[in-house]
């Protein structure tokens, strides 16, 4: 957990992220505690409030689609909703669903990951894998922490 938050810590000092923009940080699963791992319960991907197959989780979900104008990366408000790296580069976007569901996409508008509406912080691949935890920070504002599996979809 020292790990993360020296990793945080770096990211702010180093890059100065608008207020909306989600930093990314790559996690190391064995260092996290229980209560944000894939292991405590409530993260569990087998969970079925965490299925990709859940109503508002799911792939076709119309609110989940990337071709949704809340979603498109043409869209001017996600420009200020950015997923960047400690060296200020943008990965992508993220958006929330009308059911709460926060989406990442990619830079061009690939949906790679989610984070149900409640129940768990953690972040789920299309697919349903388990791929990281979203930290909260003051303001509204929040750190992605992902496994490097998970970073590597965004194609970076």
């Amino acid at each position: 957990m020292l790990r993360l938050i020296a990793l945080f810590s770096a990211l702010i000092m180093g890059a100065a992220p608008a207020i909306a923009d989600a930093p990314l940080i790559i996690l190391d699963r064995n260092q996290l505690p229980f209560d944000l791992g894939p292991g405590h319960p409530a993260n569990n991907p087998a969970k079925p409030s965490n299925s990709p197959n859940a109503s508002w989780n799911s792939a076709g979900n119309t609110a989940n689609s990337p071709s949704a104008w809340e979603n498109r990366p043409s869209n001017p408000a996600n420009e200020k909703r950015l997923i960047i790296t400690a060296d200020g580069g943008v990965l992508g976007y993220y958006a929330t669903n009308a059911g709460g569901v926060l989406n990442l996409f990619d830079v061009n508008g690939r949906r790679v990951a989610y984070r149900p509406a409640s129940g768990t912080r953690s972040l789920f691949t299309v697919g349903g894998e388990w791929c990281g935890t979203v930290d909260s920070g003051s303001g509204g504002s929040f750190v992605l922490a992902v496994t490097r599996g998970c970073a590597f979809r965004f194609g970076r």
